[in-house]
């Protein structure tokens, strides 16, 4: 019989055996439920793996953002080098500009004196070959007088082109807008280019108005005689056509011809500097190529638009459409009188010039006195009143015609004339100058002056002194 203490120990080996079975499997279970919560399909060293190679990832894009860090910042002072650089260039451009529009207003006040010394000599031409071509004389000196008189006007055309140009580019030239009646440009016109147009056997046929525009007269002037200048060169036999068409939008002012036209592909092209039309001509020699140019800044600073029509071989017509204005009833306006008939003149009437120029001086009486005047002249106000108060003239005069630059000791022109009107209220004034500031004319203007440019066209002057004189 067993030794009941012996099957006790068995029975509890049996008990301790089976609780380790029962421990194991849960432990199983257990690990079992582990792994598969993690890595899908892993086991606890595919999870270790992966954990490694998260954290190598890791690393290698912590690497990487510090290579960028580092290469931004390697950028950044690049962009901090490239902004310092162009920092630096714009002010140097700065100064370029600076310098160049110093530069353009010294060339402008060079251009302004030099064309005034030009211009006084030449103005002085011009008054004595004029006066000459009116004097009495056989044929053949007349004819050498008119050859002067031409080629001094070509000389004026050139040097006013030029200045022109030089003006437009450097921005100084300013509009001086103001109403007025077209007649009183387009008359004067009408009658200087008859005679031009009369000299190459052509018809000049000027269709008058009398409507009333706003414009700069002068740089409307300055148009105007491009296109009539360019119609004349271009036109061999037929005749060139002056006049007005009244549009909704304003009044288009037109030049027409019967040359030689202009083909499609120069349409453009003749409107650049020193370009012109193939068409030859014997008056092509004379021009610079700048008259279409200026037409087209003028154009352009005034806002007006400018159309061309041609056919090749049949003629050409170019327009600018200026618009309408409104003549006010301002104290010192002067009314526009009638057109003046070629041969009329102030005949008789007393006429006083102050000029420093004593070439100028010579010059105006010279002319005058042809046109039957009675003139006076004296190279100051001072010098006037001396010799006016001396002779027969202290009632006054029927027109003054002043120079704007008198010596530098002098007061200009203008003042000169306000003086004299503080004695002789009732004095007409004109003020003749080379400053084509608008500035200038717009203050005659407002003091009821007259005011003409040099070099003087002494077909414009007698109608200034016909106007003035009919008041």
């Amino acid at each position: 019989m067993d030794d009941p203490a012996e099957q006790g120990g068995s029975l509890r080996e049996h008990e301790l055996a089976a609780e380790n079975a029962r421990l194991k499997k849960i432990c199983a279970a257990l690990i079992e439920r582990v792994e598969s919560s993690g890595v899908a399909g892993g086991a606890p060293y595919a999870a270790f793996e992966h954990a490694v190679l998260l954290a190598e990832q890791v690393r290698e894009r912590t690497e990487a953002l510090h290579r960028t860090l580092e290469e931004l910042s390697q950028v950044n002072a690049r962009l901090r080098d490239e902004i310092a650089v162009r920092v630096a260039t714009e002010r140097r451009l700065r100064e370029a500009k600076a310098e160049a529009e110093d530069a353009n207003l010294s060339k402008t006040k060079f251009l302004a004196a030099v064309s005034h010394d030009l211009l006084q000599p030449l103005n002085a031409a011009r008054l004595f070959t004029s006066a000459l071509i009116e004097q009495e004389m056989p044929d053949s000196p007349r004819t050498l007088a008119g050859h002067i008189g031409r080629s001094l006007k070509d000389v004026e055309a050139l040097l006013g082109t030029l200045v022109d140009i030089s003006r437009l580019d450097a921005g100084v030239l300013k509009p001086d807008i103001a109403p007025f009646e077209v007649s009183e440009l387009l008359d004067v016109l009408a009658q200087e280019y008859r005679q031009i147009a009369a000299s190459r056997e052509l018809e000049l046929h000027y269709v008058a108005s009398s409507v009333v525009v706003e414009s700069d007269l002068a740089l409307l002037a300055r148009v105007i005689r491009n296109f009539l200048t360019n119609a004349i060169r271009y036109t061999e036999q037929g005749r060139v056509l002056l006049g007005c068409r009244r549009r909704p939008e304003g009044l288009e002012i037109l030049v027409g011809d019967t040359g030689t036209g202009i083909a499609d592909d120069q349409r453009d092209t003749i409107f650049q500097e020193f370009k012109r039309a193939d068409a030859q001509s014997a008056f092509q020699d004379r021009g610079l190529g700048l008259g279409l140019a200026i037409v087209d800044r003028i154009a352009a600073m005034l806002e007006y638009p400018v159309r061309l029509t041609s056919r090749l071989g049949h003629g050409s017509a170019f327009s600018i459409l200026v618009p309408y204005g409104k003549l006010s009833p301002a104290p010192g306006r002067l009314a526009m009188a009638e057109p003046v008939p070629a041969m009329a003149g102030p005949v008789g009437k007393r006429i006083w010039v102050i000029d420093n120029d004593p070439a100028i001086c010579q010059g105006m009486a010279a002319l005058l006195g042809g046109w039957g005047c009675r003139v006076i002249t004296a190279s100051s106000q001072a010098m006037l009143e001396r010799t006016v108060v001396a002779g027969a003239e202290a009632a006054g005069a029927d027109a003054l015609i002043v120079d704007y630059h008198l010596d530098e000791t002098e007061p200009d022109g203008l003042a000169v004339a306000a003086n004299l009107r503080r004695r002789w209220p009732a004095l007409p004034v004109i003020v003749i100058t080379a400053n084509h500031d608008a500035t200038l004319r717009q203050r005659a203007r407002e003091l009821g002056y007259g005011c003409l440019l040099k070099p003087l066209k002494p077909l414009r002057l007698k109608m200034e002194l016909m106007r003035l004189c009919e008041e």
